[in-house]
């Protein structure tokens, strides 16, 4: 379902989903449209990531998990790619006093820990400073692949298996869930995606089985706090049936 500006019906606080997904989409076109370099694109993209993250944890969110960088954006031109990772130390050094405030834990997902040096040692150092937070757990996926990730966990799970510490019989659902980077967080609730596009380009694939999805023309630098409501409004809207009649 698509998501729409304009009014929109009240707010349920008390029905709000616990663990939501973006994937920050239109930060190019969104500069493109503007005759602006690529990098701004992607330095307001951060501007918005901060007010949906103020949002989220204002809201009672308990996990939003952002899909920052994919295993696939190592084809785009190399400079694009220097620029996103100096951003990537910005962010990590600049909105630490933002998310302390706020109360925000942040978690990295994903191949993060063979970035470069310099990005690697900023979100570590991120982590660390925000690890003893107990509000919203912001989840950076970051070299991220959710095929990768289940190849991750398949292998783990095989290791387990030829250890004799796994029955194979015993492999289901829950225990293929506790091998993904996702194991300890609430099942996911609500995917949204801005930008236009409708697919969820290799994102959180197991995890979103039964998630909910909202897709918004709104490219993510433009994407406000008021779009975050309005996709929540959505989701409350929703009648939840998890494969049932």
């Amino acid at each position: 379902m698509l998501l729409e500006a304009g009014a929109r019906p009240a707010f349920d606080a008390e029905s709000v989903p616990a663990h939501v997904a973006i994937i920050m989409d239109g930060n190019r076109r969104w500069a493109k449209e503007r005759g602006l370099p690529i990098i701004e694109g992607h330095r307001r993209g951060m501007v918005a990531l901060r007010h949906v993250t103020r949002a989220a944890s204002d809201l009672g969110v308990e996990a939003l998990t952002v899909y920052g960088f994919s295993t696939e954006n190592w084809n785009r031109e190399t400079r694009e790619i220097s620029l996103l990772f100096e951003l990537c130390v910005y962010f990590a050094r600049n909105e630490l006093v933002e998310l302390q405030r706020n109360n925000v834990r942040v978690r990295v997902i994903g191949d993060w820990e063979s970035l470069p040096a310099l990005p690697r040692s900023a979100l570590a150092e991120l982590q660390a400073q925000t690890a003893r937070n107990s509000g919203l757990l912001l989840n950076l996926a970051v070299n991220y692949s959710s095929h990768a990730e289940l190849e991750r966990a398949v292998r783990a799970i095989a290791r387990d298996v030829a250890a004799g510490t796994i029955d194979p019989e015993s492999v289901d659902e829950a225990l293929i869930g506790r091998y993904l980077y996702t194991a300890d967080l609430p099942e996911l609730d609500l995917l949204i995606r801005p930008g236009g596009e409708k697919r969820l380009s290799n994102f959180l694939l197991y995890q979103a089985a039964y998630a909910e999805l909202v897709m918004t023309d709104v490219y993510w630098p433009d994407f406000s706090k008021d779009d975050f409501v309005r996709a929540l409004i959505v989701f409350q809207q929703r009648e939840r049936r998890f494969g049932g009649t």
